[in-house]
């Protein structure tokens, strides 16, 4: 069994069973070379808004052992068991423990990587297939990382891969933390000390737990994937345009938006942009996110899921300006706004729907509009 977005060979598998492994078939191929090395291979589409509720699950279900926690991407979480030991026990036990709560609560197998740092967890937790938890002694990182490949370690990629492989013949994280920061100045240029205490077992980077700043977002998982710039920017409108009702009811103007896009291989792109207009005008705030929009969005892969925040806001009750003039264009604007604002608060969000949000109108073809 694999899931993977089924609409060409050149989609990418996802995820994949135990059974599936063992007939050759792993995360990243390609569906066609999949399907050629198990025949029998059942393909599932992916399912965004399942993949949402169990991510936000994950997060309640570590904020019960932990206030210092890092969701890094959907489903991988970093928690910081700092003066924990007397209330849940070893580190190593309360990830035995989440896994088994993993497993009971959402029928999710998972892995789990226990160090001093994050990145030496995280490599830890990559190391093993199914259902085990690695714990690595503080002490003993260096010789932990140093069997594995170098690809393991972030910074370096492919390309740099290739080319330690092919210049250096190092293959082997042991390899890389032997030689000098000269000979690795050659290959990773400024980051040859960063890359050096990486392939020691070192990493200083703290959990950054999740920001308690206020926020206003909208999300959406497209009924249908899409790939069609109008119809995609429809979306985005919609997005910006319940932001901006509830911002207008909070009485708050944002300076700073966010734009994050999946593709249907489950790939993310996420912008942000300074809102130099301080408004909360619906055409205000979509402006700089279309221009954000079409920058990013330079993929020729579906999207599947769109997600749209403000934040860093100030308060609309500020002081008015003496001398400001009157435009009644502006006036007019404001007034058509707390009408929709109005209507669609006492019929209901699609009561009144512009022309290039239609793409994301739920209601059936002709409806009224």
């Amino acid at each position: 069994m694999a899931v993977a977005a089924a609409l060409s060979g050149r989609s990418l598998v996802l995820s994949v069973s135990r059974e599936a492994q063992d007939e050759g078939v792993f995360k990243g191929m390609s569906l066609r070379q999949a399907c050629m090395r198990c025949p029998g291979l059942t393909v599932l589409p992916p399912d965004p808004r399942a993949e949402e509720q169990a991510c936000q699950i994950l997060v309640r279900m570590a904020a019960r052992y932990t206030p210092c926690y890092e969701p890094a991407r959907p489903g991988h979480l970093y928690l910081d068991l700092t003066g924990t030991d007397r209330l849940w026990g070893p580190a190593r036990d309360v990830a035995s423990r989440f896994r088994r709560e993993v497993r009971e609560r959402l029928a999710l197998v998972g892995t789990a990587g226990v160090a001093g740092n994050k990145m030496v967890a995280d490599i830890a937790s990559r190391t093993v297939r199914f259902e085990e938890v690695v714990d690595v002694e503080h002490g003993r990182e260096a010789g932990f990382l140093a069997p594995l490949k170098v690809g393991l370690l972030p910074g370096i990629g492919p390309v740099r891969q290739k080319l330690l492989s092919e210049e250096l013949n190092i293959g082997r994280i042991r390899q890389l933390a032997a030689l000098d920061l000269e000979r690795l100045a050659l290959v990773f240029g400024r980051q040859a000390r960063v890359i050096r205490e990486r392939a020691m077992g070192i990493d200083p980077t703290p959990v950054f737990p999740l920001c308690r700043a206020p926020m206003v977002d909208e999300r959406t998982v497209l009924p249908r994937e899409e790939m069609d710039d109008t119809r995609l920017l429809g979306y985005l409108y919609r997005l910006v345009e319940r932001c901006g009702r509830r911002m207008r009811k909070q009485g708050l103007i944002p300076r700073r938006a966010g734009l994050l896009m999946r593709y249907a291989d489950h790939a993310e792109t996420v912008g942000r942009v300074k809102l130099y207009r301080l408004s909360v005008q619906d055409d205000d705030l979509y402006a700089p996110l279309e221009h954000l929009f079409l920058k990013q969005c330079t993929r020729r892969i579906r999207v599947g899921f769109i997600r749209v925040w403000f934040y860093e806001f100030t308060r609309t009750d500020t002081q008015m300006s003496l001398f400001d003039v009157p435009n009644p264009d502006e006036d007019k604007k404001w007034m058509l706004t707390r009408a929709l604002d109005h209507i669609r608060d006492r019929y209901g969000e699609s009561a009144v729907i512009y022309g290039r949000c239609k793409a994301s109108d739920p209601r059936p073809k002709g409806a009224g509009a």
